[in-house]
């Protein structure tokens, strides 16, 4: 077993320069090329996933679960939601497979094609009153097929942009990838917030929140070509080579790497913990317990995905400045503090409320943005392409699939006290797993 730093690249040496420089002078792909094909392709899943998740939180009751009181059927709704993240390592598994059996641009043409025709199938989707529950089991397929496709979805572009960089850069290029979410929750909140504020209620469910699906079918083509064109590209081949990003077997994986995956995914806990608490979960919150208008939330939490987006940014300089282990490390301790404001806030009117939003997205914005550099550096070159991909399943699976319908149940029926809870073990995790992997760097320094 062997285990790295997460604030360096011990199992590869540093490559002394920019990324151009480690291409070549005549290469057709630059960095910049490399950056928009992170952020055009990661921006267009998250687009897809925040869809279908303010759809959970605000259609997905009256439209597939109208029998259940609205509380009720949110956690159906939310219980669905979380499908795509338990299906996401089998996906992962798959297109490993596919990749080493057909190639890079098969396995990423399947993905996006499954995440794109699942998507649209939704927005096709006849509800409860038109099917019975067949609609239920038809909304749950999809959600499965989502979490395959995105699970296939991942290129190797973060990592290879992470491993390209310079030393002192490496943060930096850590966060480019992160920027997806920010952007894509922007353009799906935003189309929400319209839709929800220009049609009347009965329109809205009726027909309305089936147009953000279909645009995200759309936005799913234009980032398909854009992310082919890289992947086909013959200098981006040879560098996914040079630096061995290539698929391993989960098997192997799991029996040489099984410990770094384990720290990579806790290593990340407390930001992704906090992703859908400031995200999904306010936004049943709001629509059952709040005065406020859904519309106007939308608008705040749009806002507060820009401060994440400025964020972002500043956690690369600020990683770049004093280590990735250390500002995760400190963004844990923060969340953990933020934690214990969270009941007040959220109880607290449309001010504390709307408080709890900026500041939440703020601190998602700094710790998520250095969240992806967990799971490269930890693993050997030979692992890291594989490894990168399956730890990322697991931070999800176990810090975020479940967010929403544990945040919601816990608190409607217990308390808000409950969300401080669920905020806290996700910190409490993260600061746990820095350590152990420090004392295990520590015991063996010379180690990959």
């Amino acid at each position: 077993m062997t285990t790295s730093s997460l604030g360096t690249h011990n199992s590869e040496p540093a490559p002394g320069g920019d990324i151009a420089r480690s291409v070549g002078g005549d290469s057709h792909v630059h960095p910049g090329e490399i950056a928009v094909g992170v952020v055009i392709g990661r921006a267009s899943e998250y687009f897809d996933f925040f869809v279908y998740g303010i759809a959970s939180a605000l259609v997905f009751p009256a439209i597939f679960f109208p029998f259940a009181d609205r509380l009720t059927g949110t956690l159906y709704a939310f219980a669905v939601f979380a499908l795509a993240f338990i299906a996401r390592p089998f996906g992962t598994a798959l297109s490993m497979f596919i990749q080493r059996r057909y190639g890079r641009e098969a396995k990423l043409a399947s993905a996006l094609f499954l995440l794109g025709t699942s998507t649209a199938c939704i927005a096709f989707l006849p509800g409860y009153a038109s099917i019975g529950p067949a609609a239920i089991v038809l909304l749950s397929f999809f959600r499965i097929a989502q979490g395959i496709a995105l699970g296939g979805s991942w290129d190797g572009l973060p990592s290879l942009l992470a491993l390209n960089s310079p030393q002192n850069r490496r943060g930096w290029y850590a966060m480019l990838g992160q920027l997806g979410a920010p952007v894509g929750f922007i353009v799906a909140g935003g189309l929400f917030a319209y839709l929800v504020s220009s049609l009347t209620s009965e329109d809205f469910l009726s027909w309305g929140w089936r147009y953000p699906f279909y645009v995200a079918f759309a936005i799913n083509v234009v980032a398909l070509f854009a992310r082919l064109r890289l992947v086909a590209a013959t200098e981006y081949s040879r560098l996914l080579d040079e630096r061995e990003l290539a698929p391993t077997g989960i098997v192997e994986l799991g029996r040489s790497q099984g410990l770094n995956i384990v720290i990579g995914a806790f290593a990340a806990l407390a930001s992704y913990a906090l992703f859908h608490i400031v995200t999904i979960f306010p936004l049943s919150w709001i629509s059952l317990y709040s005065e406020q208008s859904v519309s106007e939330f939308l608008v705040v939490q749009i806002i507060g995905a820009a401060l994440a987006a400025v964020a972002m940014v500043a956690s690369g300089k600020i990683a770049d400045r004093v280590g990735r282990r250390y500002t995760l490390g400190a963004l844990a301790v923060a969340i953990a503090v933020f934690s214990g404001f969270a009941p007040t806030l959220l109880d607290g009117g449309a001010f504390g409320q709307d408080t709890f939003i900026l500041v939440g997205f703020v601190l998602l914005g700094l710790s998520y943005g250095q969240a992806s550099g967990t799971v490269t550096s930890n693993f050997p070159a030979k692992y890291r392409y594989t490894g990168a991909a399956l730890t990322a399943d697991v931070a999800w699976l176990v810090g975020a699939a479940f967010a929403p319908l544990v945040a919601l149940g816990l608190s409607a029926h217990f308390g808000l006290g409950y969300v401080s809870v669920y905020l806290l073990s996700g910190a409490a995790c993260t600061l746990a797993a820095l350590g152990v992997n420090r004392a295990l760097e520590a015991r063996d320094p010379q180690q990959d």
